[in-house]
């Protein structure tokens, strides 16, 4: 399986029109030409919270969303991503819900990381967890099992909830590989194409660590996964929000990874008005990485763009993005944050909002992020201009509903007549078309507030040029006859 180097969509199962089968008929009545790289699919699995990110099982699809058939039938047109969240499952699924009536005594207990395989008498030291990168004060619930009253703490690395509803799976069990590898084999008989490896980085737990990304066992998981995956003809694509040192070590040991230092760069270029960090960093990056601006989650700054930051500029942006209407994640352990307390983890926004609702502004970032060498990713809010959601995130109190707005098909119709949404697809049509982008890239040089970017491939090439003063964005690039044009983005 190559993935494609070409455009692909991210979106909600139920964000574009209400469930998977309208998904399918919006792709292919407004969009047939444009996502020809593949559909990623946020999970659209039976899932107890998180928007799906705490799932019951891969082997159904939520009816709400519709079945695997409809997952088959957008996968029979184009590669269709899902999530496979590695690290853990939900508390209502049957695995854990079987653990919580039999305790010990259950088929799955050994699914689970019961705290005594973690700390011999199963009691948590407090000096360990504070070396652990935390995501919620404590990494384990307490429950209480059914059959013999017995309390059992489990680890729990994610949740918003106390007990948490993301309960961690035992990577180390062998029947926790039995289960990922019906997990996969049922993927490949429904038309997927590529496995994005949520939160993979949190699967080894280990005494003294940080619980996060631990070498060299992260690679010895990897490895086995990549074998599986490999022999399915699946790609993998690990999902590893850390130190981009990180990201750089999955890249050396040829796995796809996320740019997740791209959005920062390009936004502080175009709020700033300087695109020397930008430049400098696509001169160094490894080329085999997913592309992207904006998510289901929100724009990455700590851990990922650290040693890459002035955290004073940073601040400066960070309080620009406030003033737009953005709203902040925050490092939660003291350790991780920065030595003057800076603790954003990530900027919540629609990044068309971040950009001040900006056409040239906007088209320029999709610019600079087409020309990245790399497979760009469109995320649903982004396609369609959206704008930020302010009365999803204060009815329901979670502050990234602020890019998660479901569009009705009027709503997608009428953001289809806006001019940004148009010199988009333009845009994407050109990235997916022009044979240049499977040649050579090249930062060229360029004064401070401008950027120049070349790709060639032997006759054909293109050059896009950002003024970064006026947020103008041009191509000149040659047609199928050879001549030089010019296209105004």
């Amino acid at each position: 399986m190559t993935v494609q180097n070409q455009v692909q969509l991210i979106t909600y199962p139920d964000s574009l029109g209400g469930d998977l089968k309208t998904l399918n008929r919006v792709l292919s009545t407004y969009f047939p030409d444009i996502f020809q790289g593949g559909i990623h699919i946020l999970p659209p699995f039976p899932s107890s919270g998180d928007r799906g990110f705490a799932p019951l099982t891969y082997l159904e699809i939520d009816p709400n969303f519709g079945t695997w058939d409809d997952v088959k039938a957008i996968g029979e047109k184009s590669d269709v991503l899902v999530d496979l969240m590695v690290n853990h499952i939900s508390r209502q699924s049957e695995y854990f819900q079987d653990f919580l009536q039999k305790g010990r005594k259950s088929e799955y207990a050994d699914y689970f990381i019961t705290l005594d395989k973690i700390w011999r008498d199963g009691e948590p030291v407090q000096a360990d967890i504070e070396k652990m990168f935390l995501r919620r004060p404590l990494p384990y619930s307490t429950f209480t099992i059914e059959e013999t009253g017995r309390e059992e703490k489990v680890w729990t690395t994610f949740g918003k909830t106390d007990p948490s509803e993301q309960i961690d799976l035992d990577i180390n069990s062998p029947k926790v590989k039995q289960l990922f590898t019906d997990f996969f084999m049922h993927f490949k008989r429904h038309h997927v194409k590529i496995v994005r490896l949520d939160a993979v980085g949190y699967v080894i737990k280990k005494l003294g660590s940080s619980c996060f990304f631990v070498e060299p066992e992260i690679y010895e998981f990897l490895d086995w996964i990549k074998e599986l995956a490999d022999s399915l003809d699946i790609e993998l694509l690990p999902e590893v929000h850390a130190h981009y040192s990180i990201q750089y070590k999955l890249a050396e040991h040829g796995y796809w990874i996320y740019d997740f230092i791209l959005p920062y760069r390009i936004l502080e270029a175009l709020i700033d008005k300087s695109g020397e960090s930008l430049k400098q960093y696509l001169k160094t990056r490894p080329h085999k990485q997913f592309t992207m601006l904006d998510c289901h989650d929100g724009i990455p700054v700590k851990p990922d763009l650290d040693d890459l930051l002035d955290t004073r500029e940073a601040r400066k942006l960070v309080d620009t993005c406030l003033e737009r209407g953005a709203n902040l994640s925050l490092i939660l352990s003291d350790e991780h944050k920065a030595e003057d307390g800076f603790d954003v983890h990530q900027i919540r926004c629609s990044y068309y909002s971040v950009l001040n609702g900006d056409d040239d502004a906007y088209l320029a970032a999709r610019a600079l992020q087409f020309f990245t060498p790399g497979v760009p990713q469109v995320y649903y809010v982004g396609l369609l201009a959206g704008e930020n959601d302010l009365e999803n995130v204060k009815k329901t109190g979670e502050g990234r509903e602020i890019n998660r707005h479901n569009f009705t098909l009027g709503e997608i119709e009428q953001a289809l007549e806006k001019a940004a949404v148009q010199r988009l697809l333009k845009l994407i049509r050109f990235r997916n078309e022009h044979e240049a982008f499977n040649g050579e890239f090249q930062v060229l040089d360029s004064a401070a507030d401008e950027i120049r970017l070349s790709w060639q491939k032997d006759e054909t090439r293109c050059t896009l040029f950002v003024d970064l003063k006026t947020n103008q964005s041009v191509i000149d690039y040659t047609d199928e006859h050879g001549a030089m044009k010019q296209y105004f983005v």
